[in-house]
């Protein structure tokens, strides 16, 4: 049976400083490892085998939230497009994200602030309608330009000293959807889009 009445306010609330500086972002950036997952390296007796011999290692696991992974899908139906850089790639994480439709994926990128004023201009955006979410020192450079920044608890002190918002949730385990629900608050649809799911 349906709950009788009129869906009238959300539960989430965010702080009216936030969302006045999230307000006009278009873009988001966000970080892999510490941010979507819980920072974790997980190297199987294969991986061990292949750093003996030199080969370049790669990661065969590697865990994701799925209110995370929903956070991103609504986040580009909300208008904001996620971009993801990342100094680390691996076939889990491409698997990931071409699942969740993410089109705009730079992994093995140690210097991120090129790439990332490169996806600006792609998109035909700038600095002030960027918002940017890391966790260790190679996100320093986006959170520091981008209108609003974001960190996980389990970040960096120096990261979490310069987010304007540090979420409740630790990486991998809910934190990017929290900064998703507040920049679809921010541009106004956050409502509208849980209204489709309340029809």
């Amino acid at each position: 049976m349906v709950k009788p009445g009129p869906f009238l306010q959300p539960a989430l609330q965010a702080a009216p400083e936030l969302l006045l500086l999230a307000q006009d972002v278009r873009v988001a950036f966000f970080d892999v490892d510490g941010v979507l997952t819980d920072g974790g390296l997980y190297f199987g007796e294969r991986s061990v085998a292949q750093a003996d011999i030199g080969a370049a290692v790669q990661e065969s696991i590697k865990r994701f939230h799925t209110l995370d992974g929903h956070g991103l899908k609504m986040l580009k139906r909300g208008g904001i497009t996620p971009v993801v850089i990342s100094g680390r790639d691996s076939a889990p994480l491409r698997a990931r994200l071409h699942a969740l439709g993410i089109g705009h994926v730079h992994l093995g990128q140690e210097d991120k602030l090129p790439v990332a004023e490169q996806a600006l201009q792609a998109l035909g955006l700038s600095w002030s309608q960027a918002a940017a979410m890391g966790d260790d020192w190679p996100d320093l450079p986006l959170m520091r330009r981008a209108a609003i920044s974001c960190a996980p608890p389990n970040a960096h002190a120096e990261v979490l000293a310069l987010a304007d918002l540090v979420t409740q949730a630790p990486g991998g385990q809910g934190a990017a959807r929290q900064w998703c629900d507040l920049l679809l608050m921010a541009n106004g649809r956050y409502v509208q889009l849980l209204q489709e799911y309340l029809r």
